[in-house]
């Protein structure tokens, strides 16, 4: 038997396996995008209609789609520079030969990424409380007045981001600290005795050795916010006035209130659409920019 397949061989259980798991859902989910598929054909799959394109048309013309799709571009767009900049000075600081209990901080700093969300949201939404939460608690000693938190359209998307900064910035710390320690020390000893600062050593050594890490850690973390459901489905259930209300979140309206699981299988390749476009740019711009040797 040769090595060809050998490989196929040991291939065949996974590809089974994401074949069955992966692959068929996914059809039949896009196949239930140009179905009027809903409770009715639940009940009786003669009802199901091919509609075509009829779904995404009327998708595109909703409000609250376009709603949702700003309100998660918004996430997107504030929640991945903080996160990945959290991300990367953790690791810098763990990192540092002056750091002390590194295995202690790196599984502390960790530990909320393995911790449930639901638990944690709830720890959330008392923290943030109006009238009996910490975080109002210590403004009001500072002489500040209490903020509602999860009650003002206008702060709470941005309380949801800084919970999800603080529980998933650990996993791209831990990439970050691999794509350090795969820096030789010796670039940093050579910059040293050349006189240069640690802010020059961090943007002409460590920034341009670490952009093959550095985009894997935002396409990542790009990918994974556009799926923003768990954080504001458990601390505000969408609301105050729909502020939070994200593109999963409206497909899980769809698809488990409302039963039209047609449409929220549109809302889900309509949100595949959005992510696999932000994707390719962020690899076109990458490449463009290793070509042209520009620094990261």
């Amino acid at each position: 038997m040769n090595r060809q397949r050998v490989a196929w061989l040991f291939l065949t259980p996974a590809l089974v396996v994401l074949g069955v798991f992966f692959a068929l859902p996914v059809l039949g989910a896009l196949a239930l995008s140009f179905t009027d598929y809903d409770l009715y054909a639940l009940a009786d799959p003669h009802n199901v209609r091919f509609v075509g394109l009829h779904n995404y048309w009327t998708l595109l013309h909703r409000p609250v789609f376009w709603a949702a799709l700003g309100h998660t571009i918004y996430f997107v767009a504030v929640g991945v520079p903080l996160s990945m900049a959290v991300s990367l000075g953790a690791a810098l600081l763990l990192n540092s030969p002056l750091a002390g209990a590194r295995a202690f901080f790196r599984t502390a700093l960790f530990a909320p990424v393995v911790t449930t969300v639901v638990a944690v949201a709830i720890v959330w939404r008392y923290l943030f409380n109006t009238r009996y939460g910490v975080v109002n608690a210590l403004l009001e000693g500072l002489g500040l007045h209490p903020v509602d938190w999860l009650g003002d359209p206008h702060w709470a998307m941005p309380t949801i981001i800084l919970f999800a900064v603080w529980k998933n910035f650990g996993y791209n710390m831990i990439i970050f600290m691999a794509g350090l320690q795969a820096i030789p020390a010796e670039l940093y000893e050579a910059a040293r005795i050349d006189g240069a600062s640690p802010w020059r050593q961090l943007r002409h050594i460590t920034l341009p050795l670490l952009r093959p890490t550095l985009l894997m850690v935002a396409i990542l973390t790009v990918s994974g916010y556009f799926q923003l459901f768990a954080e504001p489905y458990v601390i505000t259930e969408g609301g105050p006035l729909q502020s939070t209300v994200s593109v999963l979140y409206l497909m899980y309206d769809e698809g488990f209130t409302w039963w039209n699981l047609g449409s929220a299988s549109a809302v889900a390749f309509a949100l595949f659409i959005v992510m696999f476009a932000v994707t390719a740019l962020m690899l076109r711009l990458a490449r463009r920019d290793a070509s042209e040797g520009k620094p990261a």
